[in-house]
């Protein structure tokens, strides 16, 4: 597909491609941690996400970044999503957090970008999408706790609070440096890098042992693929397009359509309360997605994520 009527497509399928294959992944997680430790897992993962862009990249030969300082941002974005989030994730489920407590902490993200947002990349986050942001929390809560058994250790919930900072660290600083570079070589260089550095402390902490089973290989392709290779490109494809803030909302989503893929899958009830806190949480990602003026320097802020492809190119973690 021509690069142009990708990014045209972007604003209509990514969010929709985006929340589906998210959505499954704390299910995924959970699965694959019945068989292995969190840091081996992670390194299981990335080993098969370099399998696939390493003959991609061979093939297509992109180009390198450009300079130390390009290598430095990418190595940054690395370690706070790939590295930081994910494995703290890991270690708050291994840590007996339910996937539900994990959810709802985790749900607070927007919400810190947009506290972070006008500091760090100048954006302007107004009343309105304070009003949507607002919204999608207390929709997002009342999906997560009506539905979920809502169990927690101090240390697993230490571990998930530290991996909502994270992906807002690694949110915002995609928007604030993350523009011009390949697409393909910018996820080979995060993931090799992310899997040199957890390849390790795997080792030392936990033997790199796995159980091989079906349930196992399932679980990985689908993070490997569905999250690694597809979520995380598209969620800093359209945050480097776009505010932070207003992308970061997106997440308040997760939980209502986690419930309805656990209701169509798994026949699992839904209680009239989650209903009800899924209608909320649409509104307010429909409010806080709205687009609202420009009101920092084109410097400071990323392209509008719905907005004509050109200016600073491709996004690289623009990844997927």
């Amino acid at each position: 597909m021509p690069e142009g009527r990708f990014q045209n497509l972007l604003p209509v399928l990514g969010p929709v491609v985006f929340l589906v294959l998210w959505s499954g992944g704390f299910i995924a997680v959970r699965i694959g941690l019945l068989d292995v430790g969190p840091l081996t897992f992670l390194v299981v993962r990335y080993l098969v996400v370099l399998a696939v862009l390493v003959p991609l990249a061979m093939a297509v030969r992109p180009a390198l970044p450009a300079g130390r300082s390009a290598w430095g941002h990418l190595a940054v974005t690395a370690l706070l999503i790939q590295v930081l989030y994910f494995a703290l994730i890991n270690f708050s489920l291994e840590l007996r957090t339910s996937a539900a407590g994990v959810a709802l902490i985790v749900s607070l993200q927007p919400i810190l970008v947009a506290l972070a947002a006008p500091k760090v990349t100048g954006e302007r986050v107004g009343v309105a999408r304070w009003t949507g942001l607002a919204l999608g929390l207390a929709g997002a809560a009342a999906v997560i706790v009506t539905r979920g058994d809502i169990r927690a250790s101090p240390l697993g919930v230490l571990a998930a609070v530290a991996a909502a900072c994270a992906i807002t660290a690694g949110t915002l600083y995609e928007q604030r440096f993350g523009s011009g570079r390949d697409l393909l070589m910018a996820n080979l260089v995060q993931y090799g890098l992310a899997f040199l550095a957890l390849l390790p402390l795997a080792y030392a902490l936990e033997g790199l042992r796995v159980h091989a089973t079906p349930r196992f290989g399932l679980a990985v392709a689908y993070l490997a693929v569905g999250n690694s290779l597809i979520s995380i490109t598209l969620l800093l494809a359209m945050v480097r397009r776009g505010e932070a803030a207003r992308v970061s909302a997106l997440f308040f989503l997760v939980p209502p359509l986690a419930g309805l893929m656990a209701l169509a899958l798994l026949g699992e009830s839904i209680p009239p309360v989650a209903w009800v806190g899924m209608g909320v949480a649409a509104a307010g990602v429909m409010i806080a997605t709205r687009r609202q003026p420009p009101s920092a320097s084109p410097a400071r802020r990323g392209r509008p994520w719905n907005s004509p492809a050109g200016g600073t190119g491709r996004s690289g973690d623009e990844q997927l």
